[in-house]
């Protein structure tokens, strides 16, 4: 569109500033013209487009016309489908779902029907069968009756009042059948069995028979065969009951007897269409008997059941069925054979395996009689083919004997461990312990070392040491140990002696079974007698020697075998040297801490001596007596029950640490006193000179009284502070001189044992301040 005139005039005022009026009137005519032209283009414009729209909107108007006229015709044909045909729809879908309702309901009655007369014939055929003790038969009209039956039930929303019925007869049937299954088989197998109150024993035993109720051949057809009965019972699925009943009886009453006892043999004997099963006695020459008469005397029984009762093929029922016929005897076997086969491990195969390694080959009569037994089983039937439980247990005889031998091993050493400590022997270097002889000389047997040491001969240049060690230098000192520990020793000894005739498997089991010996003894020993180590000194000290005597053994009892013994074991692992060290600190351990209860014994006696203070007191002088006699007595009592028991030198060291306690005990008191008069001083040396006159007598490791002097007069080296109490006897008796004398300047016997703070206490307590006193605690420095 042609902007306005005034805007356009405008426009050009603001452009071209200042016109003149000729200009300014010329112009805009000619805006006016242009201003025409372009209303005129604008119209015509507008007249084509619309000239150009008016056919389109009449052909619009026509359409919708026309579909107007549709939509009232679909209307009309909508109201008619839904007036006549919809009805008549309607009427035929009724019709065709009510024909299809009945067709379900007759076929359903049908079917019904038919089951109901399949029952029906079922078991009028059943009745038939069972009067003429075709019972196979009667048992299969049966199963046919109880299919029918289920199929019945199980028809959903169909129920019947006639089913509750027909299920109580086929219940009735059923259990009138097994009733004559069950008078059948009492008649075929009848059990003799001692009374209930008769106990588990050789003679009830002989009063079990079985009897076998057998047809002849030619009379078959008069009665019932076994197998009749038998596959009736498998049909209905009560087999697996009645020969479990007769397994667990066969195995009571029959099998586990002639396992547990030697004497008794079995027989059978026949009668008329009987077969008798019973036991009769011989006499036992053993405890046990041997695998190979078990065997066979449980092999004759099963060939006879196998005879006249177990060679019977079933008839399995429908959803059991196989491609071949089972047999009686293969159930049997399942049934009984894994409580059997343990039976015959546990009370026949375990006995007969060796307790001796040179015994194992006599064994290979005992694996061939077992082969042979499961073969003859196998060929019954009775076991099936891939059934190896007793040749696989016999084969595996070396593990079973290394297996039993370190289980005796271990029971033994137990029982040595938990018997009493207090029985002892005497052990000396010149003692020859019980243990066995090792066979022939080998690299590293120290038992043959004393015959290996010859003297060098002349010619040949001697670089040792002309001082020789003495031959008891390496030997166990003299005491005393339990008898049970020696015995335990000589067990390990044969145990592993027994290892180097074995084979290899056994060696190392046993060889690892006596380091079990020594581990169980460092658990078992410690805690099975605690108490009595804590409380009796006397053990405290025999099982420290015991401690040390199986460490002093197991140093080289490694190194004796270790050239014996598999070729694994040969490579280092054969060693007892890694026990050692626990040994000895078991050992040291509890002696300590039977050393520290004494020790505490010692310092609560001396605790009443009320500090040696007052010692002019009469009442306190006699309180610090009594308990220098009390800790005398103790030191006494405890060497009686040490002598001959300790090591002397491990008897003197004990002793003299203990003494050293008192000592130490009654310096410290008297140092710390402040203030001690003459007759204080008096009685303190009275009392001293009773720990010293009567102290040394505690040193008695010997029975023997004469050959105890020489300990008697080493207790300097025993005793540390020994030196220190006499030196304190003497300060109790001299003057001041004398102390200072005695002191040296430092050098002297006094003040090796005391400090010149010590001293200078003693002094002060002693003596009254005076400028004697003080000169001489000058010099003390």
């Amino acid at each position: 569109m042609a902007a306005p005139a005034g805007s356009l005039v405008a426009a050009v005022l603001a452009h071209s500033g200042r016109l003149d009026k000729e200009d300014l009137g010329t112009r805009i005519g000619r805006l006016s013209c242009r201003v025409e032209e372009l209303k005129g283009e604008v119209c015509n414009m507008i007249n084509k487009k619309y000239n150009e729209f008016l056919p389109s909107m009449q052909s619009a108007e026509e359409l919708v016309s026309q579909v107007d006229g549709l939509s009232s015709n679909i209307d009309l044909l909508k109201a008619g489908i839904e007036n006549e045909v919809q009805r008549d729809l309607n009427v035929a879908v009724a019709e065709f779902t009510e024909l299809k309702q009945q067709l379900e309901r007759d076929t359903l009655v049908l079917s019904v029907l038919k089951k109901l007369q399949e029952f029906d014939t079922a078991i009028k055929d059943y009745n038939t069968a069972l009067l003429e003790k075709k019972y196979v038969a009667a048992a299969q009209q049966l199963e046919k009756a109880r299919s029918s039956l289920k199929m019945l039930e199980s028809r959903k929303g169909f129920e019947l009042k006639i089913l509750k019925a027909l299920g109580t007869e086929l219940t009735v049937q059923t259990q009138n059948m097994l009733y004559h299954l069950g008078e059948e088989w009492q008649k075929l197998a009848v059990w003799k069995l001692p009374s209930s109150k008769e106990s588990s024993s050789l003679e009830s035993a002989m009063h079990s028979e079985l009897h076998l109720h057998t047809v002849p051949s030619e009379k078959k057809i008069s009665g019932p065969p076994v197998a009749s009965v038998l596959q009736a019972f498998a049909v209905l699925g009560e087999l697996h009951t009645k020969l479990k009943i007769f397994g667990q009886l066969l195995l009571k009453y029959i099998l586990k007897p002639l396992i547990s006892y030697p004497s008794l043999q079995p027989f059978t004997e026949e009668q008329s269409n009987v077969l008798i099963l019973r036991f009769k006695t011989g006499e036992p020459n053993l405890d046990h008997s041997s695998p190979m008469e078990v065997f066979y005397k449980i092999q004759l029984v099963f060939e006879a059941l196998h005879k006249y009762l177990l060679n019977v093929p079933l008839e399995q029922p429908a959803e059991d069925k196989k491609e071949r016929k089972v047999t009686l005897a293969e159930l049997l076997g399942d049934m009984i054979w894994e409580e059997l086969s343990d039976c015959l491990i546990q009370n026949c195969l375990v006995n007969s395996i060796p307790t001796n390694s040179s015994k194992l080959e006599q064994y290979i009569e005992v694996i061939k009689s077992t082969e042979e037994f499961e073969k003859a089983l196998k060929n019954m039937q009775f076991l099936k083919g891939d059934t190896t439980d007793l040749l696989e247990y016999a084969r595996n005889v070396n593990s079973h004997f290394a297996n039993k031998k370190c289980q005796d091993v271990i029971v033994a050493a137990r029982n040595l461990m938990t018997s009493e400590i207090h029985n002892t022997v005497k052990i000396t270097p010149d003692s020859s312990v019980a243990l066995p002889r090792l066979p022939g000389p080998a690299a590293g047997d120290h038992l043959k070392m004393d015959k290996t040491s010859k003297p060098l001969h002349n010619d040949t240049v001697n670089l040792e040491h002309e001082t020789k060690l003495s031959q008891y230098t390496f030997s166990l000192p003299t005491c005393r140990i339990s008898s049970s520990v020696e015995k335990l020793m000589e067990l390990a000894y044969q145990t592993l002696l027994e290892a180097t005739a074995s084979t290899d498997q056994c060696c190392i089991q046993l060889f690892y079974s006596v380091r079990n010996i020594f581990q169980l003894f460092y658990d078992v020993v410690p805690t099975y007698h605690k108490e009595n180590l804590q409380k009796l000194p006397q053990l405290a000290a025999i099982h420290h020697n015991n401690c040390m005597y199986i460490a002093h053994h197991l140093l080289t009892l490694g190194h004796q075998f270790r050239y014996r013994l598999t070729n694994i074991l040969c490579d280092g692992a054969a060693t007892f040297v890694d026990l050692v060290p626990g040994f000895r600190r078991l050992g040291m351990e509890c002696f300590l801490a039977q050393m520290r209860v004494q020790k505490g014994e010692i310092l609560e006696r001396l605790s009443s001596a009320r500090n040696f203070s007052n010692m002019d007191d009469e009442e306190n002088y006699c309180a610090a007596n009594k308990a220098i006699r009390q800790v005398l007595h103790q030191l006494k009592r405890l060497g009686k029950v040490w002598q001959d028991v300790l090591p002397v030198t491990v008897y003197c060291k004990a002793m003299g640490t203990l003494l050293n306690t008192a000592l130490l005990e009654i310096v410290t008191r008297i140092i710390a006193l402040e203030d001690i008069s003459a007759e204080d001083a008096d009685r303190l040396y009275s009392l001293c000179r009773t720990m010293v006159e009567e102290g040394p007598q505690v040193f008695t490791p010997l029975s023997e009284d004469d050959k105890n002097k020489k300990y008697q007069e080493e207790v300097p080296v025993y005793v540390q502070k020994w030196m220190t109490f006499k030196e304190l006897m003497i300060i109790l008796q001299a003057n001041l001189q004398e102390i200072v004398d005695q002191w040296a300047d430092g050098k002297g016997p006094l003040a090796a044992e005391f400090s010149a703070a010590e001293v200078k206490s003693l002094i002060r307590a002693l003596f009254q301040n005076t400028e004697r006193r003080a000169a001489a605690l000058a010099k003390i420095k």
